[in-house]
């Protein structure tokens, strides 16, 4: 697990979305967001995952650092036209990755107008189904493959505004089949299909696969998560040289170590006014 930072850096004219790494027992807000409860309450029908914090949690500081990640993101495009599709990407396997984008996906779903999808494009080891607490179904793979359509393997959520769609069946031919036409129409169609609505897809680690970077092509914007203190720096700046600069909205730095203790107290004092 991690924790979202809002302390924001700039770096070689790059925008940074700080993380640091969230405790299993999450400091608490002492008044909840009323429309997160609101939410959670009345449309949350299904056995959340701890990992999704912004609903296992939604009064923690980890939920609402989300909720900066989130205004950032939408304010990430040019007025009145934020990134509809988003593609989260890492340098290397288990850098929390699928943690942002399903934590991502959830926080924008939860506001006022915006309609999210969630897709699992990891076809080698998808996560996106158990994050969301669902078994593996018929997904992407089976629609790439012409076997399935979009409305077969649509699923919706507990919350109204969020659908996912799985991964699906192991594939043996994972870059052939994202690099084809059939996902180039698909990113179309699910972008097309509905005005209001953000996909975000949750791609393969870009530094071992080249699927993340082909599916940079096709998208408005990119979040690359970095785990602090372990991914080398060359390799993060390997990974943002081989995807499109003028994409990248900003780099999550999962566990990071800084003590938030000032900010904790900040908190706490503010919230007991």
């Amino acid at each position: 697990m991690g924790k979202i930072s809002d302390a924001l850096q700039k770096h070689n004219s790059e925008k940074q979305i700080l993380a640091e790494k969230s405790p299993v027992d999450s400091e608490r807000l002492i008044l909840e967001d009323p429309e997160i409860s609101r939410i959670r309450d009345a449309s949350l029908n299904w056995k959340v995952n701890p990992k999704l914090i912004v609903l296992s949690a939604p009064d923690s500081m980890d939920a609402e650092n989300f909720k900066v990640l989130r205004a950032h993101v939408l304010m990430a495009g040019k007025k009145n036209s934020p990134p509809r599709t988003i593609l989260v990407t890492s340098a290397f396997p288990g850098e929390g990755k699928t943690f942002v984008a399903a934590n991502l996906a959830v926080s924008i779903a939860l506001g006022i107008d915006e309609y999210v999808l969630l897709v699992d494009c990891d076809l080698r080891r998808p996560q996106v189904h158990a994050m969301m607490g669902y078994s593996k179904s018929k997904g992407l793979g089976e629609l790439l493959k012409g076997k399935m359509e979009v409305p077969d393997i649509l699923i919706k959520t507990g919350i109204e505004k969020m659908s996912i769609i799985t991964a699906g069946a192991p594939q043996k031919n994972p870059s052939e089949l994202l690099s084809s036409s059939r996902m180039e129409s698909f990113i179309e169609e699910v972008r097309s299909r509905y005005s209001d609505r953000f996909i975000i897809l949750d791609a393969t680690p870009a530094q071992f696969t080249s699927e993340s970077a082909v599916l940079a092509r096709h998208v408005d914007g990119i979040l690359l998560v970095v785990m602090a203190n372990k991914t080398p720096r060359e390799a993060t700046k390997k990974v943002t040289q081989n995807l499109p600069k003028d994409k990248i909205l900003g780099i999550v730095f999962n566990g990071h170590s800084e003590s938030l203790k000032s900010y904790k107290k900040y908190y706490s004092g503010y919230y007991h006014k």
